[in-house]
């Protein structure tokens, strides 16, 4: 026991000296439940600052800049900062493992939520924009966590250890929507506009997500899992240059990010929308926190059982699952009158169902197709498209709206997720680990 708890107690070391691990099931068991809970705390900091950009995120914009076109600015350029985040989250995980790629993304999100406070106080557009680029680090890194929670995994049990991290998500998420008006009386006491609010609650909750990670992820489970690898199968180098086994995991990786990338241009431009579609008919502060805390509870809380259906029934299916369950969001959207709560809150909680069976589905696929040699860097780059698609889904949506209507935004989004039943037809031979 005594030897078991100096080894958890281990700074991240250089790959080979990791490979004590392989010697000792019972260590290694327990250091992946370690693992799981340092995320899954990390998580919950991590939802709560999230939660502030998707909320008011567009709000805030159309106070300082005025009209509905340019409310989808925000969430494009919080999710194209994502992307430049995710980029070079995966590349120092990479090198230097989750710890050290994981705190970085976090802290750079702390940071921009700080200065998105300061651009609402001195009124600055420019600062603003800057801000919610950075900020974006903090969401992708959020995102990004999932992986440290599967990195030491068993293969059939992979996508039920993206829902743990994931499913923890959901404490903090829904907190911070639901916590708008009493952040913006804090704010206002403190002389800040009160859309600014939930961004100090971002500041300190993605700060206090990075210093957990920073301090707890010991050792790195992607440099240990990097270690087992390399002790259990002694020439991978000659088996995978002479055999040409790479096109099963590309395709998977092709299907996984095809799933995520249309899942996520219809989740965003639907929900980021909502909240100035909900206001323009009326609806107060708290009641659009309401919907959007629904939606992210949605997105997130049913992630233990998403895992577990994706293990047991297959990612094809439950890919296939996602996209017909953002039509019916995108149909009871687009149907739904502007001012029944009832019904928005229908829309936008299937909306977050859908994400979120396509993002278990796909993260899982993703894993499956990539060897731990290039793992973090194949799920970062992956992760940038996902982040590209989704500014592009933000950026588009305040557009469509101002030029259309809400109902066509939605319809749009539900027709664009039922592209995947077509992929997933083509390529549905891309599963072929169904029970590793």
């Amino acid at each position: 026991m005594s030897e078991s708890s100096s080894k958890l107690a281990h700074e991240a070391r250089p790959a080979h000296e990791h490979a004590e691990w392989a010697t000792d099931d019972d260590a290694r068991r327990r250091l992946h439940r370690r693992v799981l809970v340092v995320v899954v705390i990390s998580q919950v900091f991590g939802g709560a600052g999230l939660a502030a950009g998707v909320t008011v995120g567009a709000l805030l914009a159309q106070d300082m800049l005025g009209g509905a076109s340019v409310a989808g600015v925000p969430a494009a350029l919080f999710t194209l900062g994502s992307a430049f985040a995710v980029y070079l989250v995966g590349r120092v995980s990479q090198s230097a493992g989750r710890r050290r790629g994981l705190t970085l993304g976090f802290l750079a999100g702390a940071l921009g939520a700080a200065g998105i406070v300061v651009a609402a106080v001195i009124s600055s557009p420019l600062l603003l924009f800057l801000s919610l680029f950075v900020y974006g680090s903090g969401t992708a890194t959020n995102l990004q966590a999932r992986y440290a929670g599967t990195d030491l995994a068993p293969a059939n049990r992979r996508a039920t250890a993206v829902s743990v991290a994931m499913v923890a998500t959901t404490f903090g998420a829904v907190a911070g929507p639901n916590s708008v008006e009493a952040t913006g009386r804090v704010a206002e006491a403190l002389g800040i506009p009160a859309l600014a609010g939930p961004f100090l609650l971002a500041a300190v909750a993605f700060g206090l997500a990075g210093l957990v990670l920073f301090v707890f992820l010991r050792p790195d489970p992607l440099l240990v899992a990097r270690a087992l690898d390399e002790h259990l199968t002694p020439e991978p180098t000659e088996v995978k240059a002479s055999e040409p086994q790479t096109r099963g995991p590309d395709r998977r990786v092709l299907v996984g990010a095809t799933v995520m990338v249309l899942t996520q241009i219809a989740m965003v431009a639907i929900m980021t929308m909502t909240p100035v579609h909900m206001r323009h008919h009326g609806h107060s502060l708290g009641q659009v926190g309401f919907v959007i805390g629904i939606h992210i509870g949605a997105m997130f809380l049913p992630s233990l059982v998403t895992g577990a259906l994706v293990d047991r029934l297959g990612r094809i299916p439950m890919a296939a699952a996602a996209g017909a369950t953002l039509l019916a969001a995108g149909l009871v959207a687009a149907t739904a009158p502007g001012d029944s709560l009832t019904l928005l809150t229908l829309a936008l909680a299937l909306l977050g169902l859908g994400w979120n069976f396509g993002v278990i589905s796909g993260t899982a696929l993703l894993i499956d197709g990539t060897p731990l040699g290039t793992r973090a860097r194949t799920q970062g780059s992956v992760d940038v498209l996902i982040a590209l698609a989704g500014a592009g889904g933000g950026a588009m949506s305040g557009w469509v709206v101002a030029t259309t209507s809400y109902a066509v935004l939605s319809l749009a989004g539900g027709l664009l997720a039922l592209l995947l039943i077509p992929v997933l037809l083509v390529v549905r031979d891309a599963e072929t680990h169904r029970r590793p």
